[in-house]
């Protein structure tokens, strides 16, 4: 998942209507009107894209209306006159970004990114107006410094120290020269991220590999061949096979094409996104975010950024986190090295060329040819069994289950894109809890990968519960007849699901404590402890049926969980590899220049990287730190990986994966709990015990040894 984080402040989204709103001089524009929908979803064929910038404009004025309201208050500042008023202004300007930026997303068009470069600027400017705003930190100060007077619970506290510790981090101390030199640096890099992510988008979606001879697809299964059929027919190449750099088709065709030369070529595609000398050329863009992020530290006083950045997190400084990738690295990489022992040999074999050498073009190719070969496993025949249908439906079903969550589908909701099926949320009362957008499929308009987000997130006002509006992603190639997925992607549906329940099962009072409004490297457990159920046995003979309605058989169940810790050692690499570059790049120091290539080849070669693995993602095409939420963060995901293993383990050690009362445990402790109160203690309360490094190795079928 990347997360998206469409609000202007630290604060969550707050996607409510503000009666301010009511005032508004734009009155015809439906982003500021109530709407009578159901359950308050957006209309969305009522919104023209002319709506969003006077939309985004009259929000930002009402915004710093109720911030002038909270600074002119006469009373003396309290919790709730100034900070819990604070977390709950910004109600209009949250929901139309909510709505605009979920598009940009996952709709959208020249035209929408054109109005990303506008609002950009004025977003970065009015989020920095607000936290250097000195009345309004001066108020929250004191609020802060009485706050032993207060008598506040646990909850009010967390925010009211999130909230102080937010302003603190933005410059709110600064002397004026310096919060206007932060403010500076803030707009150029809001600036310089949209211009890389846009450069992203374009290089994959503009890239087509053309193949005009049916002997060149020899060994790409049928599904993919047909796909690549329709893709040729919708780009103009009728006749002929397209294949793109979206997952959903780079990555097969990497796995099972037998022509090395088109492997190579589509491999080095993928990896030099960004990295062409053209217009999309990301390289210079991301050393000047990395200088400005240098400088941003510099200037709030911390020696570098990711400094800066893990303060707030569980790991709390660079050096922890940096640890639990090297305790990784040392056994990834060792199993990387045998594993390539082992393809290089097939390489020679196959290319009758004992000079032949392997390549990262080749990988994917030799990892399937080995596991086909130990453990008579083809990834293609498991395929049948994971209809995308049976698979989302397996999904609600163990959430229904475990939290007695249930899932209906909507007729009478608009969606916002062909494709997109609506749910209501209903919990074990049969209570209305929320509305899911069911987002499955790959389209020229949406950004590649997976990801859950918000229209609206949960919390309550007023004595009144706001049900969260979720939105999950994905990039499955929409087949003819059936959908069917690999089983990789299938735990990527209970994955993003498993974000989608956080925000569901929340119970928090403000915005900024509801759902996935979590530390970074918290925030990934629910999503990644979910992938356990998907590949459990048990729940595979629920859902995983063929088209004649076949449960998976046993033996097969066998191989794919023996497939699952099969060639670890290259997956986990990449993966490791990626999260340490992330790191190594927001630890330059703001007097340091950096040539981007140079760093990321030199610090490759620190770890012992193999050569023939590229990080999961290189630097001119690392979305998610520099277009993203996860900057100086990409180990969050390792590190979530060792809670979530942990995590696990709670429930096999009772001996059922439905043990009510760990379930019971993990909604009430890690769930509900969105970012009500300190993440680790959060986590100890559920697991009575600090997690243990070891289940994670176990999970990938590795040894600390």
């Amino acid at each position: 998942m990347k997360k998206l984080f469409l609000t202007i402040l630290s604060t969550s989204m707050v996607l409510g209507m503000s009666s301010c709103s009511k005032k508004s001089e734009v009155s015809d524009n439906i982003l500021l009107q109530e709407w009578d929908t159901p359950f308050q979803t957006a209309p969305f064929s009522k919104i023209k894209t002319s709506d969003y910038v006077p939309a985004i404009k009259e929000a930002i004025r009402i915004h710093n209306l109720e911030i002038d309201s909270i600074i002119n208050n006469t009373e003396a500042p309290t919790f709730e006159n100034t900070v819990a008023a604070f977390d709950y202004s910004g109600a209009l300007l949250s929901r139309v970004m909510g709505i605009f930026g979920n598009l940009h997303e996952s709709n959208t068009s020249e035209e929408m990114d054109k109005i990303q470069e506008e609002i950009s600027p004025l977003l970065s400017s009015h989020s920095d107006d607000v936290m250097m705003n000195e009345k309004l930190f001066n108020r929250i100060k004191t609020v802060w410094d009485n706050k032993s007077k207060e008598n506040l619970n646990a909850e009010q506290s967390h925010l009211l120290k999130k909230i102080y510790n937010s302003f603190q981090r933005k410059g709110a101390l600064l002397p004026p020269d310096k919060k206007d030199e932060l403010k500076k640096v803030n707009q150029e890099l809001s600036k310089l991220s949209d211009k890389y992510n846009a450069n992203v988008l374009k290089e994959t979606k503009n890239y087509k590999l053309v193949v005009n001879k049916e002997e060149d697809l020899k060994g790409l299964p049928q599904w993919l061949v047909d796909a690549a059929a329709r893709t040729a027919e919708e780009t103009g190449n009728k006749g002929k096979w397209v294949f793109t750099l979206d997952n959903a088709s780079c990555l097969p065709f990497l796995t099972y094409c037998d022509n090395r030369k088109l492997r190579q070529e589509i491999f080095t595609a993928r990896i030099n996104r960004g990295n062409n000398g053209n217009e999309y050329d990301n390289n210079k863009i991301a050393e000047q975010i990395l200088t400005l992020r240098a400088k941003f530290a510099e200037i709030l006083g911390y020696k570098t950024y990711a400094e800066w950045e893990l303060e707030d997190r569980m790991a709390k400084t660079p050096q922890a986190a940096e640890k639990l990738l090297t305790d990784c690295l040392k056994p990834a990489v060792a199993y990387a090295e045998r594993d390539a022992r082992e393809f290089q040999q097939m390489l020679v074999k196959d290319e009758n060329n004992p000079k032949a050498t392997l390549e990262g073009w080749d990988m994917y190719y030799y990892a399937d040819k080995l596991k086909k070969q130990k453990l008579n496993f083809d990834e293609e025949t498991a395929r049948p069994y994971f209809e995308i249908e049976n698979v989302k439906q397996g999904c609600f079903d163990v959430i229904n289950k475990l939290y007695g969550l249930s899932f209906t589908k909507l007729d009478n909701v608009e969606a916002y894109a062909e494709n997109v099926d609506v749910y209501e949320v209903k919990n074990e009362k049969n209570e209305h809890v929320g509305v899911l957008y069911f987002d499955p499929y790959t389209r020229d308009s949406k950004r590649g990968g997976a990801w859950c987000t918000t229209f609206q997130a949960q919390y309550k006002k007023n004595g009144k519960n706001v049900d969260p509006i979720v939105v999950v992603c994905f990039n499955y190639a929409k087949q003819a007849g059936r959908t069917t997925v690999t089983a990789d992607e299938a735990k990527t549906i209970f994955h993003e699901m498993g974000h989608a329940i956080n925000e569901f099962c929340s119970d928090a009072t403000f915005p900024s404590t509801s759902g996935t409004q979590v530390p970074t490297d918290f925030v990934e457990i629910p999503s990644q402890i979910s992938e356990h159920w998907c590949m459990h046995p048990d729940v595979l003979k629920t859902y995983a049926k063929n088209e004649k309605g076949e449960v998976i058989p046993q033996e097969l169940i066998n191989k794919i969980q023996q497939a699952e810790v099969f060639n670890q050692g290259f997956m986990f690499s990449e993966l490791l590899a990626a999260a340490y570059l992330d790191l190594k790049m927001h630890a330059i120091t703001a007097s340091e220049t950096i040539d981007i290539k140079d760093f990321e080849t030199k610090t490759m070669n620190s770890i012992n990287m193999l050569k023939q693995i590229p990080p999961r993602y290189r630097s001119t095409y690392f979305t998610h730190i520099f277009g993203g939420g996860y900057s100086a963060g990409y180990y969050c995901y390792i590190w979530s990986e060792m809670l979530d293993a942990d995590a696990f383990a709670a429930f096999t050690e009772t001996g059922d994966i439905f043990n009510k009362e760990v379930a019971k445990k993990f909604k009430e402790y890690i769930l509900a709990k969105g970012g009500t109160d300190d993440a680790a203690l959060q986590y100890q309360k559920f697991r009575g015990k600090e997690p243990q490094f070891k289940y994670l190795l176990i999970n990938r079928g590795m040894s600390a040894n």
